[in-house]
Parts: structure tokens; sequence; C-alpha cells
């Protein structure tokens, strides 16, 4: 594996080449989460100047030791006042004339400060210029992703065993979140969703004080957040039995997930990746019951581009993305099923990159 060094100067290597595909002097990265990509930096309340000359990371007192240490390659502003007006002589030292940044980052407000502290400097938006190099992820962020895989896989296996008839969805709940922090999670890489019957088919449901009986269909959506990469998983669990109307379900969900899975590849058509698992489920009768798209982008976040839907979404597949592949059928009132699994794409097809139990008789609690 890369060392860190090497990896910042490859990501910043192919930040310059889009820099000057724009058309820009220089980019001005506000989001942390794009800060920490480019620099390697973890602290917060920073931002980072890049494509002219040497990058240039901006923080203060609270993260300047740790900025030395996690970013030996950058030169370091400690500022004393405001951001705003501590890019200012960075941007006019360094001759910047054309400043990108991105518009999904930066609020009216933020904007109509630069531009009165950055007078004479033109300011360019250019969408997606560091998310478009996020979609792609290196080996680093393939091991890191699968760390955090492999953490909450363990906490899952241990979570299992703990659950136990009489538990509400919020007990559920915070015991998976605690068995991830166990297994080496800095915490969940979103709300932890549990539902039990009915408010399993609301597909972002809050937990609550529902309880597990016999008999129950038990969602769980979770995913661990390891070194600033997370996973997304989701698996339907039965307590003590599987009833026969959720068996038809869970089946069908099952194979329109293999179906799926087996269409991703470099080249894939976004729109008919989704397809392969919606016309299964359409073809059963239950199209209306599968609202939301097959999938997503993980990484730093757990939503990140591309986005697999029916609607609206262009583009392929291409090696190095990890999407997530979740189709579902959601019964209102009664009971949902969605099974999701992260999946690596390849020079050659795809990676299932999570192996926890899905046959529907290793579902039974």
């Amino acid at each position: 594996m890369p060392r860190m060094t090497e990896i910042v100067a490859d990501r910043g290597a192919r930040l310059r080449r889009e820099i000057r595909r724009r058309r820009i002097h220089g980019l001005l990265v506000t989001d942390p989460l794009d800060v920490g990509y480019l620099a390697g930096f973890t602290g917060e309340d920073s931002w980072l100047l890049a494509g002219a000359g040497k990058g240039c990371l901006i923080t203060d007192f609270r993260y300047a030791e740790q900025a030395e240490a996690e970013c030996p390659d950058f030169t370091l502003v400690v500022r004393r006042a405001g951001l705003v007006e501590a890019i200012a002589p960075v941007v006019r030292r360094k001759g910047i004339k054309r400043l990108g940044f991105d518009p999904d980052t930066t609020t009216v407000s933020l904007l109509s400060r630069l531009r009165k502290s950055l007078k004479g400097v033109r300011l360019v938006p250019v969408q997606r210029i560091v998310g478009g190099l996020r979609t792609i992820k290196d080996r680093a962020e393939q091991q890191a992703i699968r760390h955090a895989v492999g953490v909450a896989e363990e906490a899952w296996a241990a979570f299992r065993k703990n659950v136990r008839r009489g538990m509400t969805e919020g007990r559920l709940a915070a015991e998976l979140d605690h068995q991830m922090r166990l297994a080496g999670a800095d915490g969940p890489a979103f709300p932890t969703i549990v539902g039990v019957d009915a408010s399993a088919s609301k597909p972002h449901h809050h937990p609550g004080a529902k309880r597990l009986r016999r008999g129950s269909v038990l969602l769980v959506d979770f995913g661990a957040k390891v070194g600033g990469y997370v996973c997304d998983l989701t698996r339907v669990l039965f307590a003590g039995r599987i009833p026969s109307h959720a068996r038809k379900v869970y089946s069908l969900v099952y194979e329109a997930q293999a179906a799926a899975i087996a269409r991703v590849g470099p080249g894939a058509v976004l729109s008919e990746v989704d397809a392969a698992a919606r016309r299964i489920i359409a073809d059963a009768g239950f199209g209306e019951q599968f609202q939301h798209g097959l999938g997503h982008g993980i990484g730093r976040q757990v939503h990140e581009a591309p986005s697999m839907g029916p609607r609206d979404v262009k583009g392929r597949l291409e090696p190095g993305m990890i999407v997530t592949v979740e189709p579902g059928i959601y019964l209102r009132g009664r009971f949902g099923v969605r099974i999701e699994d992260d999946v690596l794409v390849t020079a050659k097809g795809h990676e299932v990159l999570t192996h926890v139990e899905k046959d529907l008789e290793m579902m039974v609690l």
C-alpha cells in the first residue's frame, strides 16, 4: 500500500490536471471532507488552496501541530483572524486571477464575503471538481472501505447474538452502535435504522418504542465509519419464524438484488443496472412498492456519486467506483424488506465487499 504522502501527491496531480482543464489558476477548497481527501488532514475549520504551486493549508492554532504532522508537503498558514481574511493575502501572493470554488459547498453569504475580500480576483464556479475525483476510489480508499466493512460485519455478528424478543427498536439500534464502537468504529456511518414490522415499511424509519415479538420482521440498515470512510448494509431478520407473506417478498428482493449485482461492471449504464432489479419487482406486481433508487456511491460520505435510479440518471460505472445495491419492497402498515450490499467496480467486473449472510433460512433469530 502506498504511503499517505504518495497518495496525497497522486490526488494533487490529478486535481492540478483538472484545474488546468477548467482554465482556472487555483481552487479554494472549503468542504472539510474535500480538504481531508486532498491533504490527508483530519482536523476541522480549515481550508485548502490548491493548484497554484505548492498547496496551502489554512488552519488555526488548535490544529497547527496536527497539520504539520499530517500534511508535510503543504505550506501551512496558521491564521489569527477569520478564514476569509486569511485566504486573501495567500491568493494575492500566488498571483491568482481566476480562483475556482465549488458552488455546492459555498454558501451565498460566504461567496459575498470572498468577493469583497478578493477584489480583482474572478471567482469561478467549478461544480464537482473534487467530488468527481472522489467518485473513483484509489487503492487506499478501497482498503479503508474494506476495513469499515470488516468492522461492521464483526459488530453485526455480536449484535445478532444479543438480540432478544421484547427489545425496542431504539434499544436494538443502540446495541448495534455499541458493538460497532467495540469493533473499532469511530461511530456509525449514519443514524442506524431499525424497523419492526410496520415500521420497516418506512425506508428511513427513526427507531422508536416498538418491540420485537415472535414472528416480527426486523429491518436493520447500518454502517460503520472508520478512519473517515464508511460502509452501508441492510439486512432483514425474522424473530422465531418466517411469516409466509414475508417469505415471498424476501425471496423476490433477493432475486432482484442478485440480478442487479450481476449487471455491475465497467461501462454499465447506471439506469440499466437499476432496471435489472426494478423489472423483477415490477413484474411480480410490486413496482409501486419500490420507489427509491437502486443504490448510490459511498466513500467519505454515505451518499456520494454515482446514483443508480430509474429516472434522470445519466452515466456509466467505472473501475474504482464503490456503490450500494439495495432494492426494496415496502408494504405500508405491514412490513418492508430491503437487502443492501457494497460493490466495487473492477476492471473486469465487480467484487461484492460485504459478506454478511443473507440467505433466507439464515435470517431467523
